[in-house]
């Protein structure tokens, strides 16, 4: 018999039902976080966490294998997005979306009409737009397309799109050509994401994403650093810059209070989010 204890958490229970988009987004992402949690849950154990059918768990599944987030095998979902995958672009951006808001919300301030942007393939590049909506004029450097489409929203903004190789999981441009052009530049202001922090290090699963934040960096006078709490002690393959090599880092309100101390006593401008 399934032991409801082991898989049952706020996460699946409060997103059941299957009458709306949102209400699919949101079991879509308590599915994954479970899953990636745990490294793998049975079928039968999402069914019973989550209360819908057996026929919506395989089809949220589904969508997630898609995604790059999980696989099936022999009955079990199983974790993939994980130190050497990340995942696809699409999923990122509906994630914590209410958290990535308000993160934006206490960053927006900081960029000054007038002054250029650097933003990566981090998704909260797309929402930090969304929270300067009256910071006018900007000029945007990014290799992310769902950036890039963001801007593209307003006729106030200047984009340069650095080009390269077309990535599909991540909506983005990478490669030697796309760090050359960067690395040309000399930017205000870069914000980045990373996949988790260990030890002080910001990392990555993939070399090409490093490389590209790595450019951005050296290309930005102040450098940002976007890092909700599910980062912190996180695993990567790839390392692409210590948490000192930022002026600003912006957590979210979840983030235990050893955290940010840490993050002041490196001399850190820390940003807390009321979400």
């Amino acid at each position: 018999m399934t032991d409801p204890s082991r898989v049952e958490s706020p996460s699946l229970s409060s997103h059941v039902g299957r009458g709306s988009q949102s209400a699919q987004r949101a079991r879509h992402q308590a599915i994954a976080e479970a899953v990636i949690k745990r490294g793998s849950l049975r079928v039968e154990d999402l069914v019973q966490a989550t209360g819908v059918s057996l026929m919506t768990v395989y089809r949220d599944v589904a969508a997630l294998e898609e995604a790059g987030i999980v696989q099936r095998q022999r009955g079990q979902v199983l974790a993939v997005a994980s130190s050497l995958q990340e995942a696809s672009a699409g999923f990122r951006l509906e994630q914590n979306a209410e958290v990535k808001a308000s993160m934006s919300a206490v960053l927006a301030p900081l960029v000054k009409p007038g002054s250029s942007l650097m933003l990566d393939d981090s998704t909260s590049g797309v929402w930090l737009l969304r929270a300067l909506e009256d910071v006018s004029p900007l000029t945007v450097v990014t290799n992310s397309l769902l950036v890039a489409q963001e801007v593209e929203r307003r006729d106030d903004l200047r984009l340069i799109v650095a080009g390269g190789e077309y990535q599909a999981w991540a909506q983005a441009l990478m490669g030697p050509t796309t760090v050359q052009t960067l690395s040309s530049m000399n930017a205000d202001m870069c914000v980045l994401s990373a996949s988790g922090v260990v030890d002080g290090n910001c990392m990555h699963p993939y070399g090409d994403v490093v490389s590209v934040k790595q450019a951005m960096l050296a290309a930005a006078a102040t450098k940002v650093l976007m890092l909700d709490h599910t980062k912190f002690r996180r695993q990567a393959l790839h390392s692409f810059a210590r948490l000192a090599d930022f002026d600003v880092v912006v957590v979210d309100a979840q983030t235990p209070q050893e955290s940010r101390q840490e993050l002041q006593d490196l001399g850190v401008q820390v940003l807390v989010s009321g979400i």
